[in-house]
């Protein structure tokens, strides 16, 4: 009897296909390229093009493999990155086939030719694939020996990427990324044959918050960071993990550093959150915290004037003072949204036991009283078990953006809503006011054989949105009907009576799921600890008894029952004389919704203490001023806005710079209370064990919807949000990356234009009884009697300037001409009814 082979005995899973690896049977899913099989066998075949997260290029040529089918050898080696595996297939790499090794190493022959010599200079030298696979799979010798071609160099692309056009080996890593991955088509292959090289179009800079990925996918030393270059050899460097600290994404990174310095930031592997990549805020963004001005110790005010003193008389005088404030008129505590969850939970501690009150609110922007109900009733104690997560956004069968603006206010999650559109998975909506870049990037994907529209801008005006999510358009409403489908709503939501009632009951009418996505890193943590005034830590109800008892016997200490006051009435409290003291962590009053009244309360409070890193506009109205660690030098956690934990230890030791935390804990000591909180992990310890509320959580918000303002002759309706690359004090000493902010523009529609009688070259002033904005414009299709402006870039401070947010009546007018030196694009502000 014949007995038939193992392998044709066993039946192959449906879906897959069965081939052989050198000499090794496998079995791989249909349409999986043949290097992906042979890395997941533990067989590494060079390549310098081939990236996991990028569509097949076959541009190197430098993994060729040899390939038989049927018995019948392919005439020449193929490269394994772009050909799929098939039943039957047999593959031979470099480790058992003389031809592919052969073929690899005339392939790095080729590519040696031009390439420079320069490794000792070369930033990717140390970490260069092209050095690490010539030795492994290059020739001793070359044939070549004529003279090498040569480029100037470096070329600048952008403000913050340098090119080295002949260490280039046309991978187009970088081309595939700008265009695939961030949208941005600015850089790419330019001439042919010989001369052919990475190139930008003429006056046109590769403007994309994105840029730095293409530096660390680069697999040479061709495109080298303008802030890194020549600063720092990669064995010099210990590589610490990290968390992003800019805004809600999570992402994870990698801070390179050396003598108590970080010198560079990399993008970390996370296939859960940010996959391979970081913007280019999170990559560049760090070194405000080794700023010339940064607070190293305390200051106390003596006769008017800041002084330094020790950590001891420091503490005793807030300790005082604050003391003294709380008896007599109360203490107000503004946290703010970047802090850690342990940092954040310290200040709802310290507010409750040492202050004695509810008065705490982190959200230092535009607020609402039904953004504390949706944000108690839908947000809080959600996790990635129960909660939205990237993965529900890349596969969901559609996707609604209300009152967000992912590409500026999220940058991970526009890249994932754009990979989702660009498979082809899902469809896009926006409900907002123009087709901003990164509405264009998400609903309109460019392929090899055209645009392809997979999504659309549901325009309406500022102010409008409940309404408009009201009667949304069949095709919208039909696609959130579908299992899997997110309503993603932003922050600027609670500018908007009844928006975030109307998100609950679009949820409710179309069964899609609803995820809130702040702009800042602390937020969710800060939720999640309890920094509002209607909130205790774990989600639990102030005005709750049973919720207090529980928090109560935790903490050995009673605790206040009346609901305490938000944020605009904390500093409307503090301005009237009504509240004695502020505790202010980080804050710039610029990002309130009213910096007047900040400054009013700021002025009119007894007492200010101030935890800080660097000087601000509190540090002039501070009685004591501590100073606080960055994130790179103390340990903690973040919540993303999935509410996924996202922990980082301490990447700078030694510095003496004190968590927020271990600052709290020793001077909630000094008024006689204990918090326990000496350590971020001892504070994280006892949320723990705290844990979520069991019991009923705030109602959920039913505001009716509101309707868009209607503007007079004169007037428009203004929208705005901020930029990723702005006025931020944590982007501070980075001129590079300040180089590819967007420019401040305001953006109107032709009509508006025609209206005010905008002539060539003019400029248009929006102006309230505040003060005016003047800045240059850009057409767009978008509702007529709209003004579009920049929170805060450049002299587009629309809450200093204006004192007014989304959705407000302004006046709107064409200014003169532009002179040359306005003509940059930056535009000019006046306060106080200044004309222009």
């Amino acid at each position: 009897m014949t007995m038939a082979p193992e392998s044709e005995a066993r039946p192959v899973p449906e879906g897959y296909v069965r081939l052989t690896i050198d000499g090794i049977e496998v079995e791989a899913p249909k349409g999986e390229l043949l290097i992906r099989t042979a890395e997941r066998m533990g067989i590494t075949i060079p390549r310098f093009c081939d990236h996991p997260l990028l569509d097949p290029a076959g541009a190197c040529r430098q993994c060729l493999v040899e390939v038989e089918m049927g018995g019948r050898p392919m005439p020449k080696p193929q490269a394994s990155c772009t050909m799929t595996v098939a039943d039957g297939m047999v593959v031979k790499t470099q480790r058992t086939s003389p031809v592919a090794d052969k073929a690899q190493q005339g392939v790095m022959e080729l590519l040696l030719i031009n390439h420079p010599l320069d490794c000792p200079i070369c930033d990717k030298g140390g970490e260069c694939p092209l050095q690490n696979q010539a030795l492994k799979h290059g020739r001793a010798d070359s044939r070549f020996h004529d003279t090498k071609r040569t480029f100037a160099k470096p070329v600048p692309i952008s403000s913050q990427v340098l090119l080295d056009r002949e260490r280039c080996v046309l991978c187009q890593r970088c081309t595939r990324f700008s265009k695939q991955i961030a949208g941005d088509p600015f850089i790419e292959l330019l001439e042919r044959g010989a001369l052919q090289q990475i190139g930008i179009g003429e006056q046109q800079p590769f403007q994309s918050y994105f840029s730095g990925n293409t530096i660390q996918i680069c697999p040479v030393g061709a495109l080298t960071s303008a802030a890194y270059r020549f600063r720092s050899r990669p064995f010099d460097l210990v590589s610490t993990p990290g968390q992003c600290e800019h805004c809600a994404s999570g992402c994870e990174i990698r801070n390179d550093w050396r003598r108590g310095k970080v010198m560079r930031r990399l993008a970390a592997d996370d296939p859960e959150v940010n996959e391979e990549w970081i913007c280019d805020k999170g990559r560049f963004a760090f070194r405000y915290a080794t700023a010339a001005d940064r607070i190293t110790r305390p200051l106390v005010r003596e006769n008017g004037q800041l002084r330094e003193a020790s950590w001891t008389e420091a503490l005793q005088a807030a300790a005082k003072g604050l003391t003294e404030a709380r008896d007599a008129g109360g203490v107000g505590v503004l946290p703010g949204g970047r802090l850690t969850v342990e940092d954040a939970y310290s200040y709802s501690k310290f507010a409750r036991i040492a202050l004695r009150t509810n008065d705490i609110d982190f959200r230092a922007r535009a607020h609402s009283d039904e953004e504390l109900q949706f944000l108690g009733s839908t947000v809080v104690g959600t996790t990635p078990g129960t909660g939205v997560t990237y993965r529900e956004l890349e596969s969901a069968p559609a996707v609604l953006c209300v009152a967000f603006e992912p590409e500026e206010e999220s940058p991970i999650v526009f890249l994932r809503l754009r990979k989702a559109a660009r498979k082809g998975k899902t469809k896009v909506f926006h409900l907002g006011q123009w087709v901003s870049p990164g509405v264009e990037k998400t609903t309109v994907i460019t392929h090899n054989g055209g645009p392809v529209r997979t999504g659309e801008l549901v325009p309406c005006t500022p102010g409008g949105e409940a309404a408009a999510l009201r009667s949304l358009p069949p095709e919208v409403e039909e696609s959130l009907q579908q299992q899997g489908a997110v309503l993603v709503v932003g922050e600027r939501a609670a500018e908007v009576p009844g928006l975030y009632s109307e998100i609950l009951r679009a949820a409710q009418r179309t069964g899609a799921r609803v995820a809130w996505i702040p702009r800042r890193a602390g937020e969710r943590g800060a939720l999640e600890a309890g920094a509002l005034p209607t909130l205790l830590p774990g989600g639990r109800p102030v005005a709750d008894a049973a919720a207090r008892a529980e928090l109560e016997q935790a903490w050995g200490a009673p605790l206040p029952a009346a609901v305490g006051r938000d944020l605009t009435g904390i500093l409307a409290a503090a301005a009237s004389g009504a509240l004695s003291g502020l505790v202010v962590g980080g804050v710039d009053p610029n990002d309130l919704p009213d910096p007047a009244l900040a400054e009013q309360a700021l002025r009119s409070a007894d007492f200010v203490v101030s935890l800080e890193l660097r000087p601000s506009a509190v540090t002039e109205h501070a009685d004591v001023v501590l100073p606080i660690a960055p994130s790179v030098e103390k340990s903690g956690s973040y919540l993303n806005w999935e509410g996924r934990r996202r922990e980082f230890r301490t990447t700078i030791e030694g510095t003496g710079a004190l968590p927020d935390c271990r600052v709290l804990d020793t001077l909630a000591v000094e008024m006689d209370a204990d918090l326990f909180t000496q350590t971020p992990a001892a504070a994280a310890a006892e949320l723990d064990r705290i844990g979520p509320n069991t019991g009923a959580g705030l109602p959920a918000p039913d505001v009716p919807a509101s309707t868009a303002p209607v503007p007079g002759p004169e007037q428009a309706v203004l929208a705005t949000w901020r930029q990723l690359l702005d006025n931020g004090s944590m982007q501070a000493e980075e001129p590079s990356l300040a180089g590819t902010a967007r420019s401040a523009v305001a953006v109107i529609s032709p009509r508006t234009a025609q209206r005010i009688e905008l002539g060539h070259a003019q400029r248009v002033e929006v102006r309230t009884a505040r003060g005016a904005i003047v800045l240059p414009v850009q057409l767009a299709e978008m509702p007529d009697d709209v003004v579009w402006l920049p929170s805060d870039s450049g002299t587009s401070q629309v809450h200093r300037a204006l004192g007014v947010g989304h959705g407000a009546l302004v006046d709107i007018a064409a200014t003169s001409p532009m002179t040359p030196a306005a003509s940059n694009g930056h535009g000019t502000t006046h306060l106080n009814g200044g004309r222009a």
